[in-house]
Order: C-alpha cells, then structure tokens, then sequence
C-alpha cells in the first residue's frame, strides 16, 4: 500500500484476465467500505477521437464514489460526480451526470441523465445497438431509451489494463437492523467518532430492491456511499445522517443498466432505521420523496 493509502487489489489485462490480485480481494474491501478508484490506459486515436493521427496513450484514473456488493460475491462501483468532457478541450457537447459503471470482471455501462432540459420525443424500451465500425474495441451489448432524456447502455471497451485501486481504511462502528435494533458495534462510538469531526460512510441494506427485475427475488445488496452532513439529537439519542448522491440500480450480477431500474437521488438516513429518500425521475428528472426502513451499517475515518 502507498503512503496515500490506496492499494491495487485487482489487475486485468486487455482481455479482462486477472494479471495480479483477486476478485476475492477487492470484493471483501469493498464489503468493509473501501473506497473505489480504477486505472485503465487507451490510445487517445482509438478511443476519444478515432479520426485523429494522434496516437498517444492516455491514462485515466477514475473515482467511483458508489460502490455495490451484491450477494455478498459480486463488487460494481459507479462514477457518481463525473459530467461529460471532450478530452483534451473540455466538457462535452450537453450536460449530463456521467454514471459509468464498472463492475468487477471489467465489464462496463453508462447511463446519462441530460441536465439541459432540451425536448425529448423518444419512448422507454430496447434500441438497436449502434454499430460502432470506426472502434473495434468497443462492444457494445444493448441499447436502452436512446432518444429519452435517459439513455444507457451496457459494454465492454477493450482498454490496454484495468487495475482496481482501493483505500481499505474505514472502520465499522455500528450496525442496526431496520428497527433500528444493534446488530454489532456501539451507538457510544458513533457519537464519540462524530464528536471528533470524523467522516462518515453508511452502507444501506436492500435499498434498490424494488428496481430489480423481479422485485420479490431481488439478490441482496448494499449500497455504499459517504454523508455529508451529520446531525445528534442529544434528547433523543438520535443520529441523522445525510448522504451525498447516489445512483440506484437494480442488483445483478453483473450489474446492468436497463428501461426503468435505475434513478439518484439522496439519503436522509436515521439510527431509528428510518431512510427517506429524495429520488429523481431521470426521465422527466421529477423528483419524488419516499420513506423506507432499512438495516444500515455505519463506517468512520
């Protein structure tokens, strides 16, 4: 591990065969909260601009601020903050959240709700798959709501190496049931690591359940992300967390964008297993506020 703290836990090559680490590994870090960043290399000519001469190799190194465990054996993180950009010149053509989706065998998926309110004609459903001639290392799987305000799709770009870096740092102080019921930990260490200015990740148990392809059957999964702002009610002994925002997705393995079983939005989250959600329609981008109770675990740093 360097100074920094992060660790390459996984390392695939070209074909996504692993080079070094395990899946193993980075499935257990990501399951004690490890925060998430992936390295990969392409050639700017075969990837950004296939037109252009230009040949140079580009490395990107990526944060993915959710990250997913699903059934306890599969790992997917999400570039939650990302907008589009036109490497080298600037952001892209229309705003957008750039929700990129990487799962663990390297698979990969974006979907893009557009931010700049332009008319949207198209209706939700499959799409042919573009065909994609000009780059051979892009292989795309479907096509979904292409001409809607929210289109996705899933894939695999070819890139030279993928290594998956982790900072395996946080530590576990509390879990409650959906009741609000201790599971493990100590509420008094919470309070105590919030009362030192630490910062605080959750870990939301079943929150994308009802975004599964059958709801009734969906795999379990917890949902990672940092909070940004933290309230204790002294009476009450309540603790408040909000999050920063997230992207739900209906858990499989692999993960997988598809009409109608993803949204984002944020978590207001209480140590009575109450989470009330902000959520928002990325097709119409409405938002919507609903009220769930679910088995959180809560992380320090």
């Amino acid at each position: 591990m360097g100074k920094s703290g992060w660790k390459n836990i996984l390392e695939l090559d070209s074909d996504r065969k692993k080079v070094a680490g395990s899946a193993e590994a980075l499935i257990d870090a990501i399951g004690r909260a490890a925060d998430l960043r992936i390295y990969t290399t392409f050639l700017h000519n075969e990837h950004i601009d296939t037109s252009s001469h230009n040949s140079e190799l580009v490395k990107e190194v990526s944060a993915f601020q959710v990250t997913y465990l699903v059934d306890q054996r599969w790992a997917a993180g999400i570039m939650m903050l990302r907008q589009p950009v036109d490497l080298p010149d600037g952001f892209g053509p229309r705003p957008s959240l750039s929700l990129f989706m990487y799962n663990q065998d390297g698979s990969q998926a974006i979907a893009r709700p557009f931010l700049d309110g332009k008319p949207v004609p198209g209706t939700r459903g499959p799409y042919p798959v573009d065909g994609r001639s000009d780059m051979p290392k892009y292989h795309q799987f479907d096509n979904w709501d292409k001409d809607t305000n929210a289109p996705s799709h899933n894939f695999i770009y070819d890139f030279g190496s993928y290594k998956f870096f982790v900072r395996d740092v946080w530590r576990e102080v509390l879990s409650i049931d959906e009741h609000g019921r201790i599971r493990s930990g100590s509420f008094d260490d919470l309070i105590s690591a919030f009362n030192a200015g630490s910062e605080i990740k959750i870990g939301l148990s079943g929150l994308c359940s009802e975004l599964a392809e059958i709801p009734d059957k969906a795999l379990s999964h917890l949902l990672f992300i940092q909070t940004g702002w933290n309230y204790y009610y002294t009476d009450r002994n309540l603790f408040i967390s909000e999050s920063l925002p997230f992207v739900r997705v209906g858990p499989a393995i692999p993960m997988r964008y598809r009409s109608n079983n993803w949204d984002f939005g944020w978590a207001i989250v209480k140590t009575d297993g109450t989470v009330e959600l902000l959520l928002y329609d990325p097709y119409t981008l409405q938002p919507q506020t609903i009220t769930k109770h679910l088995a959180v675990r809560y992380f320090v740093l």
